[in-house]
């Protein structure tokens, strides 16, 4: 889906996703210090950036979506939280190197030479002591999991991320995780990849 697909469908007044943080981002990194910038690429509504703006980072949220980051904006206004938003393309922007203390990825979905492209600009964009983590779809969710994109050009695993932040950073956890979704059929169970290192 390009920009103007993702801005039709943030169209609407609700969310379409949920106003709290997604929860391995919440696991992840409550126990971070919150005194340093973060970097949220392709941030959407900003559940996550105004989550972790409250807890008093500093936050630069980016997506391609102005519709999406218009509502991050009153998302955050509502919460008291202050957020700043860049409308990009992921693929064709990069942040200044060594500015923030985390950069975050959650559900970006990219076939891989796109996606690695974007991986190595998070992980430059982070300083020394840093923290990357990235939250996705996994590539196991296709055929064992629920919902998510069908088309496995996009999905990845964590050894697949992995691999990639290695040049950069240590590995702090690299794995399939699994995430309780409710359908209209009952409960299922989604399969994300989740990896989150730190640059030495």
């Amino acid at each position: 889906m390009d920009a103007a697909a993702w801005d039709e469908r943030y169209r609407g007044a609700e969310l379409v996703w949920a106003a709290e943080p997604n929860r391995f981002v919440e696991q992840e990194l409550t126990g971070l210090e919150p005194t340093g910038r973060v970097l949220d690429l392709a941030a959407g509504e900003g559940r996550n950036a105004v989550w972790l703006a409250k807890l008093g980072w500093e936050v630069d949220a980016v997506d391609f979506s102005a519709v999406a980051l218009e509502k991050a904006g009153r998302l955050a206004a509502d919460r008291g939280a202050r957020l700043h938003t860049v409308c990009a393309d992921l693929t064709a922007w990069s942040a200044a190197e060594a500015t923030y203390d985390l950069a975050l990825i959650a559900y970006l979905h990219l076939p891989w030479q796109q996606m690695e492209h974007v991986l190595r600009q998070a992980a430059r964009a982070v300083r020394p002591g840093g923290t990357l983590l990235l939250v996705g779809h996994a590539a196991a969710n296709l055929r064992q999991g629920d919902g998510g994109p069908q088309d496995p050009r996009v999905l990845y695993t964590a050894e697949q991320v992995a691999t990639v932040w290695r040049a950069y950073a240590d590995i702090v956890r690299a794995e399939t995780v699994q995430r309780l979704v409710t359908t209209p059929d009952g409960p299922r169970t989604a399969l994300d990849t989740l990896v989150r290192a730190v640059r030495p």
